[in-house]
């Protein structure tokens, strides 16, 4: 069996072993060396990449010098050797030419990995670009800033990865403070950063374009479309990013650049995954990454949007040029629409639980999540790159709007009821003022009752109401629908973590029926994550419809479940 090598096996270029196992080679990875990382950290982030492989692989691991890493690859005689990473596309590019394999010239190794010289040669090819200086010091940027006659700049490493060290800089001091605090810092491969790229910014609509040439000819695979944030220390967010399933005004252009791109930069073989700004004078390169796109994105799920995946699509270019000319003929053409929900942490969190888990699939394009189970209680940091999201939410679906409103509610989640994403879980210790609550719960009962047969399900019972009432513990013993649901949860919810709390809503929430109503009150939604929002985003969340509170009832959340 020949094996076929993947040099730093990471995100969605893991997907890599199942296709190579699936076409009859053995598949090898090529572990890089941790360089100036933290070593037990890389270590963790390695074992947990492998760990979403379900296929058998050999694991070699890069040597101390070059020519020691050569000769133990050339003893494996690899027939293909791909980049899994964008760190490691220099080490697969010199294995692959010193191997005289399908690959791209080492001449353009530059211009395929530092993010001026991409620009350097697109200019020399007479294509749009943006101008740039790499600096060693805050004297050279200002220097470059004036002669320029710049207004907004990016800074950003000359090689990195996931946005890390990048920020906008609106004006000369922000630009200045910027150098100042990254020339501190190191890049995401934990190399320090003596130099920094300066570029003019450029203002307009991001897109994602990724290809794959096989013999230098070239196809488009997908198309995205970013939409990102600045936050107030200049840092630049993923927000979304969504499969562009129809071109719009100028989009056919941008494809047209992007092969443009491709050939300047001198692919042959392989994947690019570029990243493009298109503003008022058309579409402009951000940076090509001669790899896999990222965001762990599973053969499955891009399978759902376009019929294949990228990684496959990969190898077809260099083990069956046949099939690669075969679905290059084929028109671009979309069987879905796919997107990712990247979870922006306003701030540093302590958090014991992630209800967000439990809430999303509740969704109708929900397809999975990188967001995992919290055990015990775990620190997020505030986010400032790819890295520091505390998460990604997949979504899939033929309808193309089901997406747009399972984006928007997230995005809303994430807005207004922060808690329903990470959670620190409410004080067992609380003291309820029992008599208060049951005072308060009266409002929500007076109106309640005239809506047909309802059930309260409750913490705190009361005398003289005509209508079944029931513990949290005895609901698994009611039968049948009821024309509206009164909820008085509070202290069964303080002696449980978040996510069951979400899982109790939702049962209760079943018990409701077609066009019946729910009254949530203050007694209960304040012991909630998130409390009267985080409600209604439960709410949302099942597609029943928030009802216009009548005049004079306060405090008490109304729901209707309709026949859609």
């Amino acid at each position: 069996m020949e094996n076929i090598l993947v040099v730093d096996c990471k995100s969605t270029g893991t997907n890599f072993i199942e296709d190579i196992y699936n076409r009859g080679y053995n598949p090898i990875v090529l572990e890089l060396k941790p360089g100036n990382q933290n070593v037990e950290t890389y270590k963790q982030l390695m074992k947990s990449n492998y760990d979403r492989i379900d296929y058998d692989f050999e694991l070699f691991y890069e040597k101390d010098t070059y020519e020691e890493t050569l000769d133990m690859i050339r003893q494996l005689h690899p027939v293909v050797v791909v980049p899994g990473s964008e760190q490691g596309v220099v080490l697969a590019t010199k294995l692959a030419n010193d191997l005289d394999l399908s690959c791209n010239s080492i001449d353009n190794l530059d211009a395929m990995t530092k993010k001026d010289k991409m620009h350097e040669r697109l200019a020399e090819r007479g294509l749009r670009h943006i101008r740039g200086k790499v600096v060693s010091s805050v004297e050279d940027a200002v220097e470059f800033y004036d002669a320029n006659s710049l207004e907004e700049v990016v800074i950003k490493p000359v090689r990195g990865a996931s946005s890390v060290g990048v920020r906008i800089c609106l004006n000369k001091q922000e630009m200045i403070d910027h150098l100042t605090d990254q020339f501190d810092k190191t890049n995401s491969y934990g190399d320090e950063n003596e130099v920094l790229l300066v570029q003019e910014r450029i203002n307009g609509e991001e897109y994602i374009v990724n290809t794959v040439s096989c013999d230098g000819i070239h196809r488009i695979t997908l198309i995205w479309k970013y939409e990102k944030v600045r936050n107030s220390e200049g840092a630049i967010l993923y927000d979304m990013v969504k499969t562009v399933n129809d071109l719009n005004i100028g989009e056919a252009e941008l494809a047209e650049y992007a092969y443009d791109v491709v050939d300047a930069i001198g692919i042959k073989y392989g994947p690019v995954h570029g990243e493009y700004m298109v503003d008022k004078n058309g579409p402009v390169l951000i940076e090509v990454n001669c790899r896999p796109c990222g965001a762990n994105m599973s053969c499955e799920f891009l399978d759902k949007i376009s019929g294949q995946h990228e990684t496959d699509s990969i190898l077809d270019a260099y083990l069956n040029p046949f099939n690669f000319h075969e679905k290059r003929k084929k028109p671009y053409n979309l069987s879905a629409t796919g997107a990712l929900k990247i979870f922006i942490v306003p701030e540093d969190i302590w958090a014991k639980s992630a209800p967000i888990n439990n809430i999303s699939p509740k969704l109708q394009s929900y397809y999975d999540t990188t967001l995992q189970d919290i055990e015990d209680m775990k620190h997020f940091v505030m986010t400032e790159d790819l890295k520091t999201s505390c998460g990604y939410i997949y979504l899939v679906h033929e309808d193309e709007n089901i997406v747009d409103r399972d984006i928007d509610f997230l995005r809303s989640v994430e807005r207004n009821v922060f808690d329903l994403i990470l959670n620190a879980d409410a004080d067992e210790n609380y003291e309820l003022d029992e008599l208060g609550l049951v005072k308060n719960l009266q409002n929500a009962l007076s109106i309640g009752l005239n809506y047909g047969n309802g059930i309260l399900i409750t913490d705190q019972f009361l005398d003289g109401i005509n209508m079944l009432q029931v513990g949290l513990e005895d609901i698994k013993n009611v039968n049948g629908k009821f024309d509206f649901v009164v909820v008085n949860l509070n202290k069964s919810f303080i002696e449980k973590n978040s996510l069951i709390t979400v899982d109790i809503v939702f049962d209760i929430l079943s018990f409701i029926k077609v066009n019946g109503y729910v009254f949530i009150p203050k007694t209960t939604y304040d012991f909630i994550p998130g409390g009267r929002k985080g409600i209604e985003a439960l709410i949302k969340s099942l597609n029943l419809k928030i009802v216009v509170p009548p005049y004079r009832m306060k405090n008490v959340v109304i729901a209707s479940k309709t026949n859609i």
